[in-house]
């Protein structure tokens, strides 16, 4: 049995992490750790009461060192991060200050206290973005070419986890995974957005860039493959972790419309947010050939289990809509064009 501190564990992957290792390891003691800004969400672990919730900043070095001691954690899993392209574009430093800075921070306290294992989560938008045109896709040794400030400070975390397995031979492993997509998502992103919109009978803001597009990984098949890293993966070691399926934006929309019953009328095009990266597509060979994951959740059912969950859960989402932070289109192009 093992105890592990799971950090942004209010957040949207953080918390189906949660329910997924409570589910599947019902041995294993699971602490949650988050800072509760805009975007976690106490409500995402409701009914797991049994759970300890520790609320506090992943930079507060302290109090994270106190947390692992108090509790004994083996485990870390770091899903701690500011994580809205949009929103970096105004505030980014607030993106450098958690994903940089705190990651540092959190593993300054794994080691001065003797944490067995760092897992670290970290996205495909690291590598930059690929040509609409290109068939190829990132793998692990792909070049780290990130192109906004969200990216960039992602990209600077990872490079903090593996500089501190190369200086202080810290036991870690890091996961890159594709968009995520599922129940508890904060409906600032695009599949909640379009679709407690098209539940609410507004318009779906699409970026004038219709075709770029997104490799769409569903957050329980997310939470598997950190499962299979955490009992599997090599320490010191990267993994992808994608589906393989792609799908553009103005795709989305239709499928959520389609879902719904709802008519095509509803899309609106807005402007581009700056460095709106083209497209990502994870090589997740190494993952699926050596430690055996695969996805199971394909794209037709998963959307479509997503659209049934926001469909339930108004109570859930109706709350949130006020707590987005900028309005999607019209605040960062304000801050662009003063």
């Amino acid at each position: 049995m093992s105890t592990l501190l799971i950090t942004g564990a209010a957040g949207f992957i953080g918390a189906n992490f949660v329910r997924y290792w409570r589910r599947t390891h019902p041995g294993d003691t699971v602490v949650a750790l988050d800072a509760l800004t805009y975007a976690g969400n106490r409500d995402n672990l409701a009914g797991l009461s049994s759970i300890p919730f520790v609320h506090g900043d992943i930079r507060d070095q302290e109090l994270v060192e106190e947390v692992l001691r108090a509790h004994r954690v083996d485990v870390v899993v770091n899903f701690a991060a500011e994580s809205h392209n949009s929103l970096a574009i105004l505030r980014p430093g607030d993106f450098f200050a958690t994903n940089v800075m705190g990651t540092q921070a959190l593993l300054d306290a794994v080691r001065r206290t003797g944490v067995s294992r760092f897992h670290h989560i970290s996205t495909c938008e690291v590598y930059g973005d690929l040509d609409l045109e290109d068939d190829s896709a990132f793998t692990e040794s792909s070049p780290y070419l990130p192109r906004t400030p969200y990216n960039a400070a992602k990209a600077g975390g990872d490079h903090a986890v593996r500089a501190y397995r190369s200086t202080y031979d810290l036991p870690v492993t890091i996961t890159n995974c594709s968009n995520n997509y599922g129940p508890y998502q904060f409906p600032e992103k695009v599949v909640p957005l379009f679709i407690t919109r098209a539940l609410s009978g507004e318009q779906l803001p699409l970026y004038a860039s219709t075709r770029n597009r997104r490799e769409w990984l569903h957050v329980e098949d997310h939470c598997r493959a950190i499962d299979t890293v955490l009992h599997h993966g090599r320490l010191g070691e990267t993994y992808n972790v994608g589906s393989g399926h792609e799908v553009d934006i103005e795709g989305i929309a239709d499928a959520v419309l389609s879902g719904l019953g709802l008519p095509a009328s509803l899309k609106t095009i807005v402007p581009d947010r700056p460095s709106h990266d083209r497209r990502y597509l994870l090589d997740s060979t190494k993952l699926r050939t050596e430690l055996g994951w695969a996805p199971t959740v394909d794209w037709p059912d998963g959307i479509a289990e997503t659209i049934r969950w926001y469909t339930a859960n108004e109570g859930w989402w109706r709350p949130l809509l006020n707590r987005a932070p900028i309005a999607e289109g019209t605040a960062w192009h304000a801050e662009m064009t003063r």
